[in-house]
């Protein structure tokens, strides 16, 4: 398809044609195709490959699984119209609903979508776990669910997952994209290419994928979801996806109106388009709206803490008051309004970021910028105004080169000598993997929307990964063993906040800030949420008449 990938009218044109037929001008006016970008492309429409957000944007159009989440990160129904815990924790029941339908495929009787049953449930999930997939999302259920029959289906619409140990977090892993339910036999039928031949249950149905061009989805006729009014979703007519991959070049064609809507803005466009305050300038806002709310993801300073680790042995960093120092070392609201136009909200709480229902930084207190304290803290540590103390080396790559060198410098007007070492991405993964590295830059996205996945990140028992500092603390642990049973979700959010106050105690880590999503869309789009996870939901998008090229 040579014109296809040459000339973007006629690409634009082909788009056309397979989405609305040979329609008159007048239905085709009427035609509502949301139309984004994906910079950096998608290897996969397989849920089993959900590994990463542009996968997951395109997989949760496609697909559905047993659970979901609300804008708060609140669990919700999804296939499951509900579900039991056993009384020991161990197992999980779920009552599906009986109208939900595949998409319609040859493969099927008729050519139509068949009903989901709990079987297909069974089927997905074992999907996952046989390592003749190689599926990327393997270790959701790895170590969590039973050894033998972990799933199980007693009818067509109860299924049953069996756990190795209570795991209350669990419900939150099953809304991830990988948790999305697929049929057998299109899935043996395809094998791999099931990645380019996607049959699921969602709000859209694959229509086409010219790779590195164009992703086309239309509306599923049959969708079993509708809105609080009894309509049904979603309200658009199709999505689609192109693949330009300059983030400057994907701006500029939103703002000539050839997209409906951006995720973050290239770092060429940010001083133009954004005050230091983070707002939207005058003359844009007029053209569009931005959307800022808070995205699962924390920025900070990891510290090797294991006093028997060769890295550690030697440190000024094996002190807890060197590292509640550097802590108190850092304007984080200066270095947010001056790098990233505040972009972000200060890390002075714990390490679960602001987004999660369990966030609390009443009850849990971090660090915020004093430099008294880090001049008391040096002198407590034996290092009265730094005297002594050598400096640490940073370990980060090349696009927080800028963030590092202002935590340098403020560290160092405070007598906190540092060093700077940049490295190549690789690099710094395989050695902070191999536990070597003493002081690093790094980030914590959330898999799932429970603080869990945060906490985690702590525990003892864990190796590297998830544990990249070695921090063991032993109430730690007896809190977090507790908190992973606990069911009533106030008290396990309390147990969160207890152990997110240990590690602020101590320091393992340096919060840096709580990371923010923006987005950027057309006033004549409604409906398009944003939520802490990031997750593209456009099930409830609504389009008016389009706006003219800006």
């Amino acid at each position: 398809m040579p014109l296809l990938r040459s000339y973007p009218f006629f690409l634009a044109l082909g788009c056309m044609i397979v989405l609305l037929g040979c329609g008159s001008k007048s239905d085709q006016q009427e035609i509502k195709i949301f139309r984004y970008n994906q910079h950096n492309g998608i290897s996969s429409l397989d849920p089993a490959f959900s590994k990463n957000q542009p996968n997951n944007w395109a997989v949760n159009q496609l697909f559905n699984g047993l659970l979901q989440f609300d804008n708060s990160l609140n669990v919700k129904p999804g296939i499951a119209k509900s579900w039991e815990i056993a009384a020991d924790k161990m197992s999980f029941t779920f009552y599906l609903r009986d109208d939900v339908y595949f998409h319609d495929s040859e493969l099927f009787k008729d050519g139509k979508g068949r009903r989901v049953v709990a079987s297909d449930f069974v089927y997905s999930f074992n999907r996952i776990l046989d390592p003749a997939t190689a599926s990327t999302g393997a270790w959701i259920f790895n170590g969590i669910v039973a050894d033998e029959e972990p799933f199980s289906a007693p009818d067509e619409t109860t299924f049953v997952i069996r756990l190795k140990k209570p795991f209350i977090p669990f419900l939150g892993i099953l809304t991830m994209q990988y948790c999305s339910v697929v049929p057998r036999e299109v899935v043996s039928h395809h094998g791999k290419e099931f990645r380019n031949h996607p049959i699921g249950t969602g709000p859209f149905v694959f229509k086409t994928w010219e790779e590195g061009q164009v992703l086309l989805l239309t509306r599923n006729e049959r969708y079993f979801e509708k809105d609080s009014l009894g309509n049904s979703l979603p309200y658009i007519d199709g999505v689609r996806i192109s693949f330009l991959e300059s983030k400057g070049t994907e701006f500029l064609k939103f703002k000539q109106g050839d997209l409906d809507f951006v995720s973050s803005v290239d770092e060429s466009f940010i001083n133009d388009v954004l005050d230091k305050s983070g707002s939207l300038k005058k003359n844009y806002a007029q053209k569009f709206r931005m959307q800022k709310s808070a995205f699962l993801n924390t920025e900070f300073l990891g510290i090797l803490v294991d006093p028997e680790h060769p890295k550690v042995k030697n440190s000024p960093m094996k002190h807890k008051l060197i590292r509640q120092a550097i802590n108190y070392g850092i304007d984080r609201k200066k270095m947010l309004q001056y790098l990233r136009n505040n972009i972000g909200k200060p890390a002075n709480a714990g390490f679960v970021p602001i987004g999660l229902p369990s966030f609390a930084s009443d009850k849990v207190r971090g660090y915020s910028y004093q430099p008294d304290m880090v001049s008391h803290l040096l002198k407590a540590a034996g290092f009265p105004n730094g005297k002594g103390l050598p400096a640490i080396t940073l370990f980060t790559i090349p696009t927080y080169h800028d963030l590092c060198t202002f935590i340098q410098n403020q560290l160092g007007e405070l007598a906190i000598p540092v060093r700077l070492e940049v490295v190549k991405p690789s690099f710094l993964r395989d050695m902070k993997a191999k536990g070597e590295l003493g002081f690093f830059r790094g980030s914590w996205i959330a898999d799932y929307p429970d603080a869990e996945s945060f906490l985690a990140t702590f525990y003892g028992k864990n190796p590297i990964p998830p544990n990249y500092t070695l921090f063991r603390n032993e109430l730690f642990d007896a809190l977090y063993e507790q908190s992973i049973s606990e069911e009533n979700v106030n008290l396990r959010y309390r147990l969160y906040q207890r152990m997110d106050s240990i590690v602020m105690e101590e320091a393992p880590v340096v919060p840096l800030y709580y990371d923010e999503a923006t987005r950027f869309i057309h006033h004549n789009i409604s409906g398009l949420e944003n939520n802490p996870m990031n997750l593209l939901i456009l099930k409830h998008v609504r389009m008016s008449d389009p706006v003219s090229g800006s």
